[in-house]
């Protein structure tokens, strides 16, 4: 298998073609990388990455762009310490990397109360901050900055090369690009004099033996003045003389999403882009492809293709460590499949969240984290009532630990909202967790009851360990509602899918939430042909959408399908002639919406009537606690396990 190759970059050999790319894990303490990112690194390190490059740190301290972001001057130790921890190339490890970049326009002054450094005062289209325009001591103290982290990484920190950001966040690509650099000087007439200049100051400061490698926008999605794809096939062969690899990404100030989308952007989305940029590169330079690639599959077809010489598959392994491994082994299909949902893995957002995963969430916490398939002794019979994802998880992890492990599921097949989900527009990989968890069970024996209902009595004289993951049922409705019939629930529109039986007429959906689950409702109606309203209290629909990147995508979806947005409105009746009443949160005035039916997307309640029946004292997880994301079912199943 080509992917499983060594490939040489530069004087370094790496001993396969998987990437673990750089990413924002906010695992920091302080502004060095810390004991948090040593475990996180060599977690991926042993489930076979071959090249691992560390989250990108500020060459300059002018550059602060979120709270726990590392500063190379402060990084030496942490860099050794990952090096040591993840194993040298020459005892079969993977080559170690520092990305190196500053954010320029893109950063933040909140940190460290400066103005930021750009190469013109464009305002950045997020935070609508005027930059400083660099003079050319700034510019010369940037250089010199990336010239001295580059040594710091290489000879201090004893790692085997630096990859240069030149990406979405990045001051390298907004010198290189006509949206950014508006400069009359000797800069701005030769908009590719910065990046050479930072490029060859990084291979004096890591030497000629090190790897450097380069991370560009080849398409900032922009092209009235934007890097395009034809622009970066003539302009990169000018940057690689000091360059050993090139990553191609996309995105601009004008597409913050686009690097990293969700699942509503097809995997692999910029095979084509890289393989224009390997056409125009010589042989030597290698070129690695990334964009949503999460399947080992379509790796291994874009190397044999010629799209590219290695591929980054960094959400993929944040989701599976131990993908190289498995691949390697034989054992592809039970690779934990990344779902491409954003929600834990995004961390650059005002909670601070550490980095994570839905389908994993020991990932970012593998320094605190016990080692989930212990073996318990003695082991005994576990009952998990409820076949949704935590039920699941807790009944894989009880049978990895040597349990009997029976799962009662009342409904007919097993998933629960996550299959429900699924359904939903442009939500399909859900299915796939769904599926994998099912195929995990199934492969460690545990004994699965469809169909069945389990009462109050069979739990008390249950001879063994109970745990229950019920799952959730409708909220309370704050509207009235004069004809029930005209009111339906978003999990049972989901359900039926495409093809869910509803009264015809309109449709209006009130999405109290703002997450994921009424965008979805409504694009499904909507692609049914249905006039579809999307009823929401918020100023902008799918407020909650921002954490995923998916705010700004989800909002032109909705607007070119043609769905009717009523915002920040709050749903106050259901009428029996085919309309609702909204009200104007802000200055109280009612009107009414055509709606032969609504669907309510709104909160829903713990389903916990058994676990009341018991006496309350059995162990619960998932929705039945409190109805959140499969994040927290996947984590709760996990930690109930017996």
């Amino acid at each position: 298998m080509t992917l499983l190759e060594p490939i040489a970059l530069g004087r370094r050999t790496a001993r396969n073609r998987v990437v673990f790319g750089p990413h924002e894990t906010n695992l920091g303490r302080g502004r060095a990388v810390s004991d948090r990112h040593v475990a996180y690194y060599a977690r991926r390190a042993g489930g076979g990455a071959g090249v691992i490059v560390v989250e990108t740190a500020s060459v300059h301290e002018s550059d602060w762009p979120y709270e726990r972001a590392p500063l190379a001057s402060q990084c030496a130790a942490g860099w050794r310490a990952v090096k040591d921890a993840c194993g040298g190339a020459d005892d079969g490890g993977p080559l170690v990397l520092a990305s190196l970049g500053h954010a320029g326009g893109q950063g933040s002054s909140a940190y460290s109360q400066l103005p930021l450094w750009a190469p013109s005062r464009v305002p950045d289209v997020a935070t609508r901050e005027v930059p400083k325009e660099m003079e050319p001591e700034d510019i010369a103290a940037v250089v010199t900055g990336f010239e001295e982290s580059a040594r710091i990484a290489v000879v201090d920190g004893g790692l085997d090369g630096v990859e240069v950001n030149a990406g979405q966040w990045s001051l390298v690509r907004q010198f290189l690009s006509g949206l950014t650099n508006l400069r009359g000087d000797d800069w701005g007439t030769d908009r590719l004099r910065f990046a050479r200049d930072v490029l060859g100051a990084v291979r004096r400061g890591a030497g000629d033996d090190a790897v450097v490698g380069l991370r560009l926008s080849c398409d900032e999605l922009a092209p009235w003045a934007g890097i395009t794809p034809e622009a970066a096939a003539e302009l990169v062969p000018q940057l690689v003389e000091d360059v050993d690899y090139v990553t191609v990404v996309r995105g601009s100030i004008f597409t913050t999403s686009a690097t990293r989308p969700d699942s509503h952007v097809e995997p692999g989305f910029n095979l084509d882009l890289a393989r224009s940029i390997r056409a125009a590169l010589p042989a030597r330079v290698a070129v690695i492809a990334q964009g949503s690639i999460v399947d080992a599959g379509q790796a291994e077809w874009a190397i044999d293709d010629g799209v590219c010489d290695a591929v980054e598959m960094t959400r993929a392994q944040i989701a599976d460590p131990d993908l190289v491994a498995k691949v390697a082994a034989g054992d592809g299909e039970r690779v934990r499949p990344c779902i491409l949902c954003n929600q834990a893995c995004q961390v650059r957002d005002a909670r601070n969240p550490l980095v994570s995963c839905v389908v994993e969430p020991s990932s970012g916490h593998e320094w605190e984290d016990p080692d989930w398939t212990d073996r318990a002794t003695p082991p005994t019979d576990v009952l998990v009532v409820g076949g949704g994802v935590a039920g699941m998880e807790c009944a894989r992890v009880a049978a990895l630990r040597g349990h009997r492990v029976t799962v009662a599921e009342r409904a007919g097949t097993l998933g629960g909202m996550l299959r429900v989900a699924a359904n939903g527009a442009g939500r399909s990989p859900l299915a796939g967790y769904a599926d994998w968890l099912e195929a995990e069970i199934g492969r460690l024996g545990v004994k699965v009851e469809c169909g069945r209902e389990v009462a109050a009595d069979e739990i008390s004289t249950f001879d063994g360990e109970v745990v229950l993951c019920t799952g959730s049922r409708p909220g309370h409705r704050t509207y009235e509602t004069e004809s029930a019939g005209s009111v339906v629930s978003a999990a049972d529109v989901l359900a039926g899918g495409a093809d869910v039986a509803l009264p015809d007429g309109p449709v209006a959906v009130w999405d109290p939430i703002g997450g994921p689950i009424g965008i979805s409702v409504a694009e499904l109606l909507r692609g049914t042909g249905r006039e579809v309203a999307l009823v929401t209290p918020d100023l902008i629909p799918g407020n909650e959408l921002s954490r995923t990147g998916d705010l700004a995508p989800a909002n032109t979806r909705l607007q070119s399908a043609g769905i009717a947005l009523e915002k920040r409105s709050l749903l106050r009746r259901v009428c029996g002639d085919g309309t609702i009443v909204v009200e104007d949160r802000f200055t109280g005035e009612q009107r009414r919406v055509a709606a032969a039916v609504l669907v309510d997307a709104g909160y829903r309640l713990p389903d916990d009537g058994l676990w009341r029946a018991t006496g309350e004292h059995v162990t619960r997880a998932g929705d039945c606690v409190a109805p959140r994301t499969a994040y927290e079912a996947t984590l709760e199943g996990r930690r109930t396990a017996p």
